[in-house]
């Protein structure tokens, strides 16, 4: 399945990756693109299609770099001050521009005090204190998963507090409900358990998700989850095995949603044949 060529321009850049690349180890990340659309998974890891970055993601990426920063301070003892912190926001949202172009429609400003606004808010409300020293902070890790019969599992986990408290940094528009958010999170936080027991060779204490929401007064919902369990474990493995199986039968077909009206791949989409 592919689209027409009319439908898309293939720009220069990274070359389209094959299926058996992307098969040899899967990620978090990229099984959720498939689960929630096949053929956006297309688009975005096969066809070789670059797009400007949405500016929610070049959001994201800035206030996710400044907690790196913060947590890989605390990790070496150190306390950046809030100046030092927007220094680092400021040098962070500027430079990712130069490689990743982004869209922004004329509200660069807007977004990028919003951004700000969300680690001024973190910053003043976090469960973690300034003298908390993490565990580890931002480490790659992976988990051989060929005893199940399954390729590698890869990712990055973004913060590990004392006890094994794995910690997820989201950004949102919209405040998140506990068990909605458990559910739509779940092959993702399994991804964490996983790789860091594969890590420590120790179970998790807990999974907490802290999201910074961009609400008109930014706020911080911190939702605390159990260590995955058997079952969770169990069907992440069944969605690797169907991810698998679906690249290798090139299974690439749209799953219309709600989720559609911020896919940066509509138009492309809509003229899919």
């Amino acid at each position: 399945m592919m689209a027409t060529n009319n439908a898309v321009t293939v720009q220069s850049g990274e070359p389209p990756r094959t299926p058996d690349d992307l098969t040899k180890t899967v990620s978090a990340s990229r099984l959720i693109c498939f689960q929630q659309c096949r053929l956006k998974f297309w688009f975005r890891y096969l066809s070789g299609i670059r797009k400007p970055k949405p500016p929610a993601l070049h959001v994201g990426g800035s206030v996710h770099a400044v907690l790196k920063h913060w947590n890989k301070a605390r990790w070496k003892n150190s306390a950046p001050t809030l100046k030092q912190l927007h220094d680092v926001y400021s040098s962070v949202w500027a430079e990712d521009q130069k490689s990743e172009p982004v869209d922004w429609e004329n509200d660069e400003q807007a977004q990028k005090k919003t951004g700000w606004r969300l680690l001024e808010t973190y910053f003043r409300e976090s469960p973690i204190k300034p003298t908390e020293r993490p565990e580890a902070v931002e480490v790659t890790v992976e988990a051989d998963l060929r005893r199940h019969g399954l390729p590698s599992l890869a990712g990055i986990i973004d913060l590990v507090r004392p006890n094994g408290r794995i910690v997820d940094f989201k950004t949102s528009g919209k405040t998140p409900n506990g068990d909605n958010v458990a559910h739509l999170s779940d092959t993702q936080t399994t991804c964490y358990s996983v790789l860091y027991r594969e890590a420590t060779g120790k179970k998790e204490s807990a999974i907490e998700l802290h999201h910074l929401v961009k609400t008109k007064n930014p706020k911080l919902v911190v939702t605390p989850l159990d260590p995955a369990t058997e079952i969770q474990k169990t069907r992440l493995f069944r969605v690797i095995e169907s991810y698998v199986n679906g690249l290798q039968r090139a299974d690439f077909v749209p799953s219309p949603g709600i989720h559609c009206s911020s896919c940066e791949f509509f138009n492309e989409c809509r003229a899919w044949s």
